[in-house]
């Protein structure tokens, strides 16, 4: 029995619902929901090559396929089929074309590069040779793993360690009052190289769905995870709720949607292909085909973005710390 003075239970304590509490968490997840829906699907609708590039042999043959693909392809005139090759293996060539004989054509063609990429490229040449009345002779030169049969591993992969990065890095912030921002840190740090040698131990030796050599698969996931906690960690500290939120509509939604993982960068629409590789998730696949399946090339400029938004975001939260830290000896210098 409890006496008058006692204080009350939690039980017994009536809880007062604030609207602005729950109607803002329906409304982010509207949003958010809605933009998930709307960029994945939209992206799906109608994909048209603008400027894929290929390789064309011969300066007559060059000018033909100018002529017949317009803007859907930039056409690089190239002297050889070897030279045209090289293209394709660095990455900078979905596929070269090249005259067999006088009534047929030669496509070499990089798999790896997506099925939408090198399909598009070989529907294109395929239409080409039927207006010309020839046939078309076609080569898989980077063909994609054999354990990696549509070539989606590097967004599940890449999807997975973004999604898992922003879950902790959401987490975190909520703790704010339960773990001190040393810590929160020494945590993301560590998770992202654990989660990165874990992905790409999962995904490399045990699966052998992606090709790209260990120490830099695991780099480059590293450097993934890292980006997009200290990103969302970074962007909670400074807007609270609606950052998160915005962490979840550029990393997770935009980024992966935009990575060219599903969908060749070349048939995504402008705006798409703006920002494709200045996102993490875009970044991180361009750098684990390019390990995998180019020669490494190219590598540079995406752990570079990776490295620049890790490093942006650790530097905004010590930011927000130090500001927050500042602030109460502001308010009583004013007193």
């Amino acid at each position: 029995m409890t006496s008058p003075s006692d204080p009350p239970t939690e039980r017994e304590t009536p809880v007062v619902t604030q609207r602005r509490a729950w109607l803002s968490l329906v409304i982010t997840g509207l949003i958010i929901g809605t933009a998930f829906i709307a960029v994945y699907v939209g992206l799906q609708r109608d994909p048209a090559p603008s400027r894929l590039p290929i390789a064309v042999v011969g300066e007559q043959l060059a000018a033909t396929a100018t002529g017949g693909f317009g803007d859907a392809v930039a056409v690089t005139p190239v002297t050889s089929v070897d030279s045209g090759a090289a293209l394709v293996h660095d990455g900078d060539a979905v596929a070269v074309l090249s005259a067999a004989s006088p009534d047929s054509l030669r496509l070499d063609y990089a798999g790896a590069s997506g099925f939408s990429e090198s399909g598009a490229a070989r529907q294109l040449v395929a239409g080409l040779g039927r207006h010309a009345g020839m046939t078309v002779q076609e080569n898989d030169i980077v063909p994609l793993a054999s354990y990696d049969s549509r070539g989606l591993s590097a967004f599940y992969v890449v999807f997975g360690v973004t999604l898992a990065s922003f879950v902790l890095a959401q987490g975190l912030t909520a703790a704010t009052a339960k773990v001190r921002l040393r810590h929160r840190l020494y945590a993301m740090g560590g998770f992202a190289v654990v989660i990165g040698v874990v992905a790409a131990t999962v995904a490399g030796p045990v699966y052998g769905s992606l090709t790209a050599p260990f120490p830099l698969l695991a780099l480059s996931l590293i450097l993934l995870s890292a980006a997009s906690a200290f990103t969302t960690k970074a962007l909670g500290a400074w807007l609270g709720p609606i950052g998160i939120a915005l962490a979840v509509l550029t990393l997770t939604t935009i980024g992966n949607a935009t990575s060219g993982a599903t969908i060749g960068v070349d048939l995504l629409p402008g705006w798409a292909q703006a920002i494709s590789a200045k996102l993490p998730p875009g970044a991180a696949v361009r750098a684990v085909n390019n390990f995998g399946y180019f020669g490494g090339s190219h590598t540079l400029v995406p752990l570079t973005v990776l490295a620049t938004w890790f490093l942006a975001g650790l530097g905004f939260v010590l930011l927000r710390q130090r500001t927050a830290q500042r602030r109460p000896l502001t308010t009583e210098a004013g007193r």
